[in-house]
């Protein structure tokens, strides 16, 4: 059945450079690392789109509309579908002690902020560094690999991915979600009290229930914090011990000494 505007799916995909044959961005750990795409704490897993919503490119967002649930397809996307062609007037060379004033080291390759605007430094030459204003895919045409891995049709499923989406550091299946008639109750696991961010995260989680499952009336984030249990230290029982001393002879009370006047201070 072919799929429509607002439903809910999982995508796996390989992005490449059509004329290159580069990889630039992957759902799939393994090729990530293989690409060296992967960062420390990023999480490569197949992603959540509601169709039509403009999560992806809107020429991919489109084509989605024509696959076929777990059956792999291949999607072209042209420049001027995808990141526009490359203008001339967009590069520009800059002195680089410009940069050195802004405690940028410039590197060739690297993406940089220059008066507001995101560079990609392409050269570095004689006191002057060319700066390219450009998306670095602009001009490129585009080849997505990819397979629509699971359609989400049930209330707990797209307001479990939808969780997931905003709060990805954390398993999915951690959060409790308690559905009563209009109303959602979603148990913050403790793992996300000290997310980064978390409350901007709640308030997408609440607006996105709001859009897609709009028969909810009421989104409810518990958080409980336990106590730590005390620990219980036993008291030991004593121990009677037969003396094999020979009993001393009680002795007479001796009355405490008195204690000594204090001397007299000095006159001056």
């Amino acid at each position: 059945m072919a799929l429509q505007k607002g439903d809910f799916i999982l995508i796996d995909y390989v992005a490449k450079v059509k004329e290159t044959n580069e990889v630039f961005d992957t759902t799939k750990e393994d090729v990530a690392k293989k690409e060296q795409l992967h960062k420390e704490g990023q999480i490569h897993e197949p992603e959540l789109v509601v169709v039509g919503e403009g999560w992806v490119l809107k020429a991919l967002d489109d084509a989605l509309t024509t696959l076929e649930l777990n059956k792999p397809a291949t999607v072209e996307i042209s420049p001027e579908k995808g990141f526009g062609q490359r203008d001339p007037e967009k590069i520009k060379r800059v002195p680089i002690k410009q940069l050195y004033a802004k405690e940028i080291n410039p590197v060739v390759g690297a993406r940089i902020e220059y008066q507001g605007k995101n560079a990609t430094i392409r050269s570095i030459g004689a006191g002057r560094v060319l700066l390219d204003f450009n998306a670095p895919l602009a001009g490129r045409t585009l080849i997505y690999d990819v397979t629509i891995t699971n359609k989400l049709d049930k209330i707990p499923e797209k307001i479990g991915a939808l969780v997931h989406r905003r709060v990805p550091v954390v398993e999915q299946d951690k959060f409790k979600l308690t559905l009563n008639g209009t109303d959602l109750t979603i148990d913050m696991p403790e793992e996300t009290f000290y997310v980064e961010g978390i409350q901007i995260a709640k308030r997408g989680i609440a607006m996105d229930i709001q859009k897609f499952v709009p028969e909810l009336s009421e989104t409810k984030f518990v958080e409980t914090f336990k106590a730590e249990p005390k620990s219980v230290v036993a008291t030991p029982t004593p121990v009677a011990v037969a003396s094999t001393e020979p009993e001393a002879k009680a002795t007479p009370e001796t009355k405490p000494a008195k204690a000594q006047k204090a001397a007299k201070t000095a006159k001056a």
